[in-house]
């Protein structure tokens, strides 16, 4: 029998298909199309079917065979029939005398860590709600009709406008709108310009990173080469043959510290001779503490410098919202490789962030963070000062994590002791290159951002109970 599919939306107020197939005859064929459409849930109990009359039109049956087969559905029990009130899917979906199903459990949650230290990750509560709705409706209110058709593959011009004066300013980045590129956050820029071939590697790393970026390039078959670390962060002076290098330089993840000036001028003078370039992940540049604003490596040479940033550690990493600002040559092959219409970013979001930013929502939400941030890092710094004075805390003038120097030989054991405890933090060796050479001191991780504010006491409490002795 030759498939047919009705739409009676317009007389019973909701879409119904039904499909009619296999062997016994139209009449046949209707009465398992309504008994799948009961038991798969498009068919709710309750729910008012077409008259007979109506569906038979749509069908292009007969009267008889539409009122035949509800006949026999209520009989069976799958549906009801009163005066006045048509045909009905009964209360009970299934027919009379069948065997009650049993409900399917849902499956157990994963119970979460007692007290979340992991870095990375600001404090969610402190999402500006207010704020970020305020400029939503205003993005919305001023967007022009064409923002809600297909997207520009480079990102909406308010927020790469807004982009360009605020990242001048508070970032010494030179460039224009023209040259900024709008991506879901630093993982989606690694994509685009290495599975999109617009880099290719060898690629130098510092010794310590993020793991998920170094798979991430290694699934577009990029060879890492990592850079030793010390005070003054990476040994630039060990680049060799790369044609690129991947740097923290506002605040080396996860070690800490910025890269040296010394060493920031090294880095472009050899992007210049070698005709490299520099790609520079300004995870955290905005949350400082301590030091005077330490300006983007971008703005020392725009056409040798990738700047990558993005608002997950300074508003939420549940925004999804980035950006690079490209060297002029890197632009067409970057939105080539992305595509003629924008799939990654929501337009609507990228308004609202123009607007938060151009308003100074955005500079007074930092500031605020700032100060949290601070007064929580103090209060580890000084807990950790009072009950464990012999573990040294670094890495803590800028960012959203510490690092805890450890004695040699404990990290693993204190990582095991946290984990029993329910404390949830990494140790720095997870963070290690794996082909990285020399000393492999022993740390913990600790992020002093996550934990919501009436539990970050004991969570700093459950910490200092599982570090190491003296």
């Amino acid at each position: 029998m030759v498939d047919s599919w009705v739409n009676s939306a317009e007389r019973i107020g909701a879409d119904l298909h039904l499909q009619l197939s296999g062997s016994g005859g139209r009449r046949a064929a209707l009465i398992r199309a309504l008994r799948d459409a009961v038991r798969d849930g498009r068919l709710a109990p309750g729910a008012r079917l077409p008259p007979y009359r109506s569906l038979a039109a749509d069908l292009g049956v007969a009267r008889n065979t539409v009122a035949d087969a509800y006949a026999e559905l209520v009989a069976e029990g799958w549906l009801t029939a009163r005066q006045g009130s048509g045909t009905r899917v009964a209360e009970r979906a299934e027919p009379l005398g069948a065997p009650s199903r049993v409900p399917r459990k849902a499956p157990p949650r994963a119970r979460g860590p007692l007290h979340d230290l992991r870095q990375g990750t600001p404090d969610a509560s402190a999402f500006p709600r207010a704020a970020w709705a305020a400029s939503y409706r205003r993005a919305l209110a001023r967007a022009p009709s064409e923002a809600f058709g297909p997207g520009d593959p480079a990102g909406r011009v308010e927020l790469r406008e807004a982009l360009t004066e605020y990242l001048a300013r508070a970032r010494g980045v030179r460039t224009e709108p023209s040259r900024i590129v709008i991506c879901s956050g630093f993982a989606h820029a690694l994509r685009l310009l290495f599975h999109g071939r617009v880099l290719r590697g060898p690629l130098a790393v510092e010794s310590y990173g993020l793991g998920f970026h170094r798979e991430l390039l290694a699934a577009a078959s990029v060879r890492t080469v990592p850079l030793p670390l010390d005070e003054d962060g990476a040994r630039v002076d060990g680049l060799g043959r790369e044609r690129a290098v991947l740097l923290t330089p506002a605040h080396q993840f996860p070690t800490g510290g910025p890269l040296h000036a010394a060493r920031r001028a090294a880095v472009v003078d050899w992007a210049r001779a070698r005709g490299g370039v520099i790609l520079e992940d300004d995870y955290d540049g905005e949350l400082r503490y301590d030091r005077k604003p330490v300006g983007a490596v971008q703005g020392l040479d725009p056409e040798r410098v990738v700047h990558i940033g993005s608002v997950s550690k300074s508003l939420s990493p549940a925004l999804r919202l980035g950006w690079m600002v490209l060297p002029e040559r890197y632009v067409d092959a970057v939105l080539e490789t992305k595509g003629e219409r924008e799939a990654w970013v929501s337009v609507p979001d990228q308004l609202a962030l123009a607007d938060f930013v151009v308003s100074g929502a955005y500079d007074r939400h930092v500031r605020r963070m700032r100060q949290r941030y601070r007064v929580r890092r103090d209060r580890l710094v000084a807990t950790l000062a009072a009950q464990a004075p012999h573990i040294e805390v670094t890495g803590i003038a800028a960012g959203l994590h510490a690092v805890l120097r450890l004695p040699p030989g404990t990290e693993r054991s204190a990582v095991k002791a946290a984990a029993w405890r329910g404390v949830a933090l990494d140790g720095l060796a997870g963070f290690r290159h794996p082909e990285a050479t020399g000393a492999a001191p022993d740390g913990l991780v600790v992020g002093y951002a996550t934990p919501a504010e009436h539990a970050y006491g004991a969570a700093v409490e459950a910490l200092c109970g599982v570090l190491p002795p003296r």
